[in-house]
């Protein structure tokens, strides 16, 4: 069995769900055998198959998901942490306030705001998943995305005022996106570079070609009528206009 983490009281119930539902559902999504839940101490451990049997990546990132769900986030965000591209982070409040539960209690309502007005506006401008929860706040979501919302919750937690810390974060989440917008242009192709200049300009390849046949003509024996008839078949796009001097 694996150790995964220490469940508070409170959220065993969360973890194990309506007759098992949760648990299965997060047995299934990480491949492992059985999800063991001490419901007295709040210890969870996981029995995974044999090596090769299943994703080692999701045994390596199952303790993230449940801390996440221990810290207060629903277990269908948590279970996102599983895919390749999210992450996990948690801001301990503690070193902003110490062990006071009621400066503890101040800051999470600095970070929550109004009827939760913060906590969704970093969550917008971040594409994450925030969770306030006791002394902590975890955060769940892509590699930029949770850089920015650990800075918002950080400045908010020693102090900072919310409008400076959401102008600020509105100037790094529009330069985020501009960034990988440009990274987003730089595409490789499988079409081969053109072989010369000429036909890097439009039309250019096509002047030249033309010149070449002056050339070839000023140049053919009048005796050779091959070389003669050759020279006088007209292209697609010429033509012979006869006018009177």
């Amino acid at each position: 069995m694996q150790p995964l983490a220490r469940v508070p009281q409170d959220r065993i119930a969360v973890l194990i769900g309506s007759k098992g539902a949760t648990r299965k559902m997060l047995q299934e999504a990480s491949g492992c055998q059985h999800l063991n839940i001490n419901s007295e101490t709040g210890d969870v451990s996981a029995l995974w198959p044999k090596p090769g049997e299943f994703d080692a990546v999701k045994q390596l990132k199952m303790p993230d998901v449940i801390k996440a769900i221990a810290r207060g986030m629903s277990p269908l965000n948590a279970v996102n942490l599983l895919n390749d591209d999210c992450f996990f982070e948690m801001v301990d409040l503690r070193n902003f306030v110490g062990k006071r539960s009621h400066q503890q209690r101040r800051i999470r309502g600095r970070i929550i705001g109004t009827e939760g007005k913060i906590r969704r506006i970093i969550e917008q401008h971040t594409n994450c998943e925030i969770s306030v929860y006791g002394s902590t706040v975890v955060i769940v979501g892509d590699e930029n995305g949770i850089l920015l919302a650990k800075n918002a919750i950080e400045r908010l937690a020693s102090g900072s005022e919310h409008g400076s810390v959401i102008n600020g974060l509105e100037k790094d989440a529009k330069r985020m996106r501009l960034e990988n917008r440009n990274l987003d242009y730089i595409e490789t192709t499988d079409t081969p570079m053109p072989a010369g200049f000429d036909e890097l300009v439009p039309g250019l390849a096509d002047v030249a070609r033309r010149r070449n046949r002056r050339l070839k003509a000023s140049q053919v024996d009048p005796s050779d009528e091959d070389a003669v008839a050759e020279v006088l078949e007209l292209e697609e796009d010429e033509i012979i206009t006869w006018e009177e001097e």
